[in-house]
This record gives structure tokens, sequence and C-alpha cells, in this order.
């Protein structure tokens, strides 16, 4: 057969996706892919009941239907501190994923220079490579996933087009501060460069940590293409609900692109999610109270068995250190993806191997996730306690 693009050799599929699908096949628990066990709000669902007769069921606007932008800048106004105009500075995208892709495709040509932190949710090196980018890594250092500010102007200097930041960060949970976030973005303004963020997890913060949007910064709206989703925060992933907000000119480029693309995200869904767009701020206080308990539960349960983790100050990911488990006899030179392919036969647990996120030569990381039911989490603990046995 003809041969295929050079791009998709250098790529593999999602290694995230590819252990639900072992998970599947062995009916593991899963805690590798991050999403939930429960329902999106009750007035999401019944307003999706009513749409499900009455509509719309056709073509929207292709970058997103009136009611549920204007929803998103009412929103939005706040914790960017200015108002949004729904008809010029917000793309509706399906998922926050191609929303991603879409803000790379429009600022980037092939051979620009992009900055990702390292770890890295693992779509960021493939959109990188699909939109003709050449990825600049920077290493965030365990175990408190510091930065060299150094690095990042380093990269800037070298024509960099753009920083991708992910805030809350997946995998590790990290919650980048006022400080961190004031410095990049100087370097950003600096070298007028564009900050992408990934800020999917932004109600997902745990106290006393604070997210704040790179837009909302002082000079960063007019350099900051904010990606996010309705997945996380209204249980929906399924949904594929996401959008850039960004300057106008901005927007401009990124419509055509979404638009050929996929021309436009579910209409039926866009009118149901306009509910969870309007509900009271003490959803999102709920909201928190329930993953902060599901994160102590997990992260106490894994004290109580003796395994190593870090304490994410964001997000529903926590990352396991299995140092220990590589150097038993029976593990000798094995690779963490085989490490989670064992685990998920033997002790009924489903992780994502920490390579798939690390651009450095990192082996000894998992990711498991705590957006479940706390029996799902008890669980997952009890099974988990087999493992750390081996230890014993």
């Amino acid at each position: 057969m003809p041969q295929l693009s050079d791009r998709v050799g250098v790529f593999t599929d999602s290694v995230i996706r590819r252990m639900t699908r072992i998970s599947n096949q062995y009916g593991a628990l899963n805690l590798s892919q991050g999403f939930p066990d429960f329902d999106p709000p009750k007035p999401m669902l019944d307003r999706l009941a009513r749409a499900a007769y009455a509509g719309p069921h056709q073509y929207s606007i292709t970058f997103g239907a009136p009611n549920f932008r204007q929803a998103l800048a009412k929103k939005l106004t706040a914790p960017l501190g200015r108002p949004i105009d729904p008809e010029r500075e917000l793309v509706v995208t399906c998922g926050s994923t191609e929303a991603m892709m879409c803000a790379m495709m429009t600022v980037c040509n092939p051979g620009d220079k992009v900055l990702v932190f390292s770890p890295f949710y693992e779509n960021y090196g493939a959109d990188a490579i699909l939109s003709g980018a050449e990825p600049i890594y920077i290493p965030l250092v365990p175990p408190t996933y510091d930065f060299d500010l150094s690095l990042i102007e380093q990269g800037f200097r070298q024509g960099a087009k753009a920083i991708i930041l992910c805030n809350p960060s997946n995998p590790c949970g990290k919650v980048f501060t006022r400080e961190e976030l004031t410095a990049i973005g100087e370097l950003v303004i600096k070298y007028d460069a564009f900050a992408v963020t990934d800020e999917v997890y932004e109600h997902i913060v745990y106290a006393p940590y604070r997210h704040i949007p790179m837009a909302s910064l002082p000079g960063m709206f007019e350099h900051t293409i904010t990606c996010n989703s309705l997945s996380k925060t209204y249980s929906a992933t399924g949904w594929r609900l996401g959008y850039i907000a960004a300057p106008a000119a901005v927007c401009e480029g990124a419509k055509k692109v979404h638009d050929f693309l996929t021309v436009g995200a579910a209409a039926p869904l866009q009118e149901a999610a306009v509910a969870g767009l309007e509900l009271p701020d003490s959803y999102y206080d709920e909201l928190l109270a329930l993953y902060t308990d599901r994160r102590d539960r997990l992260l106490s349960g894994l004290d109580r068995i003796g395994l190593k983790h870090n304490v994410p100050q964001g997000t529903y990911f926590v990352l396991i250190d299995i140092s220990d488990f590589l150097a038993l006899p029976q593990f000798s030179g094995w690779t963490d993806l085989q490490f989670c392919e064992w685990m998920i036969r033997e002790i009924g647990v489903a992780a994502v191997p920490g390579s798939s996120f690390f651009k450095e030569p990192v082996n000894h990381l998992i990711r498991l996730h705590f957006a479940k039911s706390p029996e799902v989490i008890d669980e997952a603990v009890r099974r988990l306690a087999k493992l750390a046995q081996l230890l014993a």
C-alpha cells in the first residue's frame, strides 16, 4: 500500500485510552482514564430530556449556539476580570481536545517552536506535531514540580511562538501560583508570544491553593488563548463540549480552523449545557467538597497500605511511586507500561504509566484518578493492598 504520512509515525495512540480498553478486557477498576462514575447535574439532564423532543437537532452556528455562548460569556466575566464578547471572543469546540488543536493550528506555522511543561497531558506533544510545530520541553521538577524560569526565557530566545500551560496540571496536580504565572506572563509579553492554557480543572483546586486564570493577569488577555471544557466541571466527559476564549483576532482564525475540523459541537448538548452554566456558585463549592473528600479518602487509603504518592494541589489525579516494586526480582527490567498491564490483570486496578506524560526518561510513576464513588475508591484500596503486600 502507499506510504502513510510521516507525522503518524512519530507518536502513538493515547496510552490513557489504551489502558481503558485493557481494563475493560479484564474487568478491572478503571482508575486510568479520568472520567467520573456519576452523572451531570440534574438541571442539565432535565433540559437534555426536553431537548430530545423539542430540539435543536440540526446544526447550530458553527462556532457555538448563541444562548450557549452568552451563558459562557457571563460565567467567564468574573474570573477573567473583564466582559467577554460572546460573538467575537468565544469559539465553541468539540471538547477541550479540539480547542487545543484549534489553538495550535491557529497560531503556529510549520517549523515554529512551542514550549511544553513536562510532565504534560499526552495530547500536547501530538498537537504540536500535527500543527507542524516543534516542542521544547521545560521540566517540572518533582516532588514540588517547580521550574527554572531561565529555561522558559531560553526557549523564547530560540523563537518559541507559544507556551502551553495546563493549570491545574494533569498529571501532577500542580497549581501554578500568581507569582509563577506573572513571571511566565512577563516573558510571554516580552517576546510577543502566546500562552495557550488548558484550564479544565479550574474548579477542582484544593485549599489553600487557588486557580488564577492566566488571561486575568495584567496585559495577558491579549496574549492568552484559554482552552476549557464542561467535561470535568459538570461530569460530562462524553458530551464533548469545549471552548476557546481569546482576543477577537485569534478567535477569527480559530473559527475557520474549527469549521473545517468538526463544523460544530452537538446542538442538543449545547442547549442542555446552558442549564449547567447557569448553576449558582454553591454548585462549585459542593463539587470541590466532593473531590476533596474523594482525594482524602484515596490518599489516606494509600498511606494506610504503605504506597508512596504525591499530594495533588488540584485535579483528580495522584501519582504513585513504584520504584520499590521495580526493584523486586520478579519485575526486574520492567517498564512502567508492563507494570500497569500486570496490575490490571493481577491486581484488578487500571493505572496509566507515568512515562506517557514525561519527556524525561521517567519509568517509576503511575497515575491513578479518584473521580469515583467512595465504594469504588475503597475497593481500589483493598485491591492495591495486595500489591503493597509484595513489599512486606
